[in-house]
């Protein structure tokens, strides 16, 4: 949940060519594309093999181990994927971050699941087209307004450890996070959407389309991971 800061001592593609400027955006959002085909892979391959049960496991015996390794994990790849300079290990941290949400999503999706009637994918898909709506339509203000959202990085790093530190008192502790945390987190995830892509837009080098990549498909996951909860609450 933590905002990986940029160098700003590079210089940012906003200020280069528009030819330059607009390779740098297809590549970021191919590749942002290539991470949300390689999540659906990934789900796809743990579903119909035995991975699924195993995660189940752990997750039901142990879910902070598998919330502290996400924690690791996504920490790593964003600061990977943001400083290294060799583009195969920036690919690598794309992979392992990907990998790991798919993994985390795992109880998740089998809960979709388990509400709905066999065969009826209904609750996942108004899910994700909610999702990929919401990410559009923060995008376009993003870009049709040219307005730079860097002065939220500090309110987001705040109200992100706020919600660190909630979810895990909530573990300790036993008590439950309703549909009211899941609404604030879905605010906070289009916030740090907003945020991203204005990064992208007005700072980010023109080599660390992989990390901006990274970031999105970050803010995208968290934003469709509250809203799977919402629709799957049972409060």
């Amino acid at each position: 949940m933590a905002r990986e800061n940029v160098s700003y001592g590079d210089t940012p593609v906003a200020s280069m060519g528009a030819s330059t400027r607009g390779s740098f955006l297809v590549k970021t959002y191919l590749h942002l594309l290539g991470a949300m085909v390689l999540f659906i892979i990934l789900e796809v391959a743990i579903f119909n093999s035995g991975a699924k049960e195993a995660i189940l496991t752990v997750a039901g015996q142990s879910w902070y181990l598998v919330f502290g390794a996400f924690i690791l994990v996504s920490w790593i790849g964003s600061h990977v994927a943001h400083s290294a300079k060799s583009k195969p290990i920036q690919y690598l941290a794309l992979v392992g971050f990907v990998s790991m949400w798919a993994i985390i999503f795992t109880p998740m999706i089998e809960m979709a699941n388990s509400m709905t009637p066999a065969g009826d994918s209904s609750l996942l898909q108004s899910a994700v087209l909610m999702t990929l709506l919401a990410f559009s339509t923060l995008s376009a203000i993003v870009f049709f307004t040219g307005k730079d959202f860097a002065f939220m990085r500090s309110f987001l790093m705040f109200a992100g450890l706020v919600a660190f530190f909630t979810i895990i008192a909530a573990m300790v502790f036993g008590f439950q996070l309703g549909v009211g945390f899941s609404a604030i987190m879905v605010l906070f995830a289009g916030g740090a959407i907003l945020y991203d892509t204005s990064e992208i837009l007005h700072h980010y080098p023109e080599d660390r389309y992989v990390g901006a990549s990274l970031q999105l498909f970050s803010s995208i996951a968290l934003l469709f991971w509250y809203i799977l909860r919402i629709f799957t609450s049972r409060d």
